[in-house]
């Protein structure tokens, strides 16, 4: 059985008593989230790609191990190997078994980055670096 994303659940609004029966859509289904993981070697690296709406094709990770990594102060972006997830704040026990979501805190060769794109949407993973603060 799949994913049903529709809104349907909700009071019909203008003072109406009863609920209206609506047949479920082809449009409005989803599917599962399945979480972009950080891979242990090259091999593990996996993506894959998944037919959605209108024909278009969106790619997903499954297994990451680099992100491109860019530094808000000199512009330049490169690729970084990610060697840790350091913090999720969407949910803590993502940290815990190294899922990668928008807005993970990473840690990478080139410092600590923040997610800013959606590997289970994009097929990628986008960071910036957070600025070090200094501990005096």
């Amino acid at each position: 059985m799949g994913v049903y994303q529709w809104r349907d659940h909700k009071k019909k609004t203008g003072g109406a008593k009863n609920w209206y029966y609506k047949v479920k859509r082809k449009y409005a289904q989803g599917r599962l989230f399945v979480p972009a993981v950080l891979a242990e070697d090259e091999k593990q690296v996996a993506l894959k790609k998944i037919r959605a709406r209108g024909g278009n094709i969106k790619h997903r990770a499954r297994k990451v191990l680099y992100a491109i990594v860019s530094d808000p102060k000199t512009g330049k972006s490169r690729k970084a190997k990610i060697l840790a997830v350091v913090q999720t704040p969407a949910n803590r026990e993502y940290a815990r078994r190294n899922i990668i979501v928008k807005g993970t805190i990473i840690e990478t060769e080139a410092g600590r980055a923040v997610v800013t794109s959606r590997p289970g949407q994009d097929g990628i993973i986008n960071a910036v670096l957070l600025e070090e603060k200094s501990r005096a």
